[in-house]
């Protein structure tokens, strides 16, 4: 049976469930935001505790807090840490702006799990009190901004991380495939050769340029406003306070993190969270096109291209027996896309910042959160159960290849653009390949023309057959045809 202790507010009285460590503005918000039914990001409630535990220790270091509530405090900040209590944060990520609601429901568990280890009961605040002691030196304009950034920074390793994997994994398969030729595709139609570690080894390079810019994005993130308090004045708190609730967290966190060069700037944008949503963005588009390509290389298997093969993961189909499809390039896809709406949700909401303060901070951690989260776990499975037993079938790359009037482009150098064309749509028209159609028309020797139809040194700088070949696609000099 669910018993109930009364609460009060500046708004009155409420009854809240005796057993929760939240409290009565805590409820309020779930009365008043019954939205979505999603709570606040594990990452966000971690930086969040971080953040006034840090704030605890600061303010008995400068005097203000007494040592024995400071201690109750960070007491209470390791269970949280350790995994304990988190169940009471129940404020839906959809709320009042700012993220009041949320960091008063991280106040009031605390205080009611402090005061409880000092002896006080739930609901009372006498010894223990959200806001006059947990809240001491903030306000949630510094809070909540500083704990969206440090969420982002403390996951920001992992999300680098799978994406570098994945970048050395899809890598290892353009080693592997380096001799495997193929027909390359522009705008969907044949193209020159290139084999199929080229092509690979374009995609490992697309996934590690966005890690990169992930990784520098991610810098910005170091400043926070801390000490900042409502407006950016610093009221209420001050210089000492600032040092000291910096330095607790680098402490605990062994990051980086520096004060706010500007306090109003940090207080004022979200827009070094708009610069990693970006980057994240790049990352999901290169991914994204990724595993487009996988879909498009592996359709078939009889009437597709069939040129790789992907792990079967499971059936693919309720009616048709033996159907396999790309599951998980199917589902990085849709991340992908998820990735890019979350990004659009985040430039909005940053856009919608006025004054000193961007009251739409709920949504843009919410947002940026869950698509690093499901970024990386994305990643992850394209590498795992995709990309690491991907294989390659030569013959069919081959065949492909044999049929193709792209290879006609080697000749021009030799008969001329005009001729080449024309040679191209004759094979089309006829279906005889376009090295029988020069050798019946005694265009070149045959010798040469197998010189200048080699498909292999068509996948290199230079002009094929001439006598002298560009030693790189840099400049260097090219004689022409003889």
């Amino acid at each position: 049976m669910v018993t109930f202790r009364t609460e009060r507010d500046p708004l009155g009285e409420r009854q809240v469930p005796s057993d929760a460590y939240y409290g009565i503005q805590t409820l309020r918000a779930t009365e008043n935001f019954p939205i979505s039914g999603l709570r606040a990001p594990a990452d966000l409630v971690t930086a969040t505790i971080l953040i006034k535990k840090a704030a605890a220790e600061a303010n008995v270091a400068i005097g203000r807090l007494a040592r024995d509530i400071g201690d109750a405090i960070v007491r209470a900040a390791d269970e949280i840490l350790g995994g304990a209590l988190r169940e009471h944060f129940v404020v839906d990520v959809y709320q009042a702006g700012a993220g009041t609601s949320h960091n008063m429901n991280a106040n009031e568990v605390l205080a009611n799990r402090a005061g409880e280890l000092l002896g006080q009961p739930r609901g009372t605040y006498t010894r223990v009190h959200p806001n006059d002691h947990v809240n001491m030196s903030q306000s949630t304009n510094d809070v909540f901004p500083a704990a969206t950034r440090l969420a982002l920074w403390l996951g920001h390793a992992g999300l680098v991380g799978e994406a570098i994997r994945l970048s050395d994994s899809i890598g290892a398969k353009g080693e592997e495939f380096q001799t495997i030729l193929k027909t390359g595709r522009t705008h969907l139609q044949d193209a020159v050769p290139i084999t199929l570690g080229q092509e690979f080894s374009g995609y490992a390079a697309c996934i590690a340029r966005g890690a990169q810019d992930v990784a520098h994005a991610a810098l910005q993130l170091r400043e926070l406003n801390l000490g900042a308090t409502a407006v950016g004045t610093g009221l209420n708190a001050g210089v000492e306070y600032t040092t000291q609730v910096i330095g607790n967290l680098r402490r605990a966190t062994n990051l980086d993190l520096q004060p706010a060069a500007n306090l109003f700037r940090i207080t004022q944008s979200m827009g070094d969270v708009l610069a990693y949503s970006g980057a994240m963005r790049r990352l999901a588009v290169e991914l994204g096109k990724i595993a487009s390509d996988v879909r498009l290389l592996s359709m078939g298997p009889r009437a597709g291209l069939s040129e790789i093969t992907l792990p079967a993961v499971q059936p693919g189909s309720s009616i048709m027996p033996g159907k396999v499809n790309p599951s998980i390039a199917e589902m990085v896809n849709q991340v992908c896309f998820q990735v890019i709406g979350c990004d659009a949700t985040i430039a909005a909401a940053c856009e919608a910042g006025q004054l000193e303060l961007n009251v739409m901070m709920p949504v843009i951690a919410w947002n940026a959160l869950h698509a690093a989260h499901i970024l990386r776990e994305a990643m992850g499975a394209f590498r795992t159960r995709c990309i690491d037993g991907l294989v390659a079938d030569p013959d069919r790359c081959r065949e492909l290849l044999e049929r193709s009037t792209a290879m006609a482009t080697a000749l021009s150098p030799y008969i001329g653009y005009a001729a080449t064309a024309e040679l191209a749509k004759e094979s089309v028209r006829t279906g005889i390949p376009i090295r029988q159609l020069a050798l019946d028309r005694k265009l070149l020797d045959p010798e040469r023309l197998q010189q200048i139809l080699d498909p292999e040194a068509m996948t290199r700088p230079g002009v094929v057959g001439a006598p002298e070949r560009g030693a790189s696609p840099q400049g260097a000099k090219v004689k022409g045809p003889p």
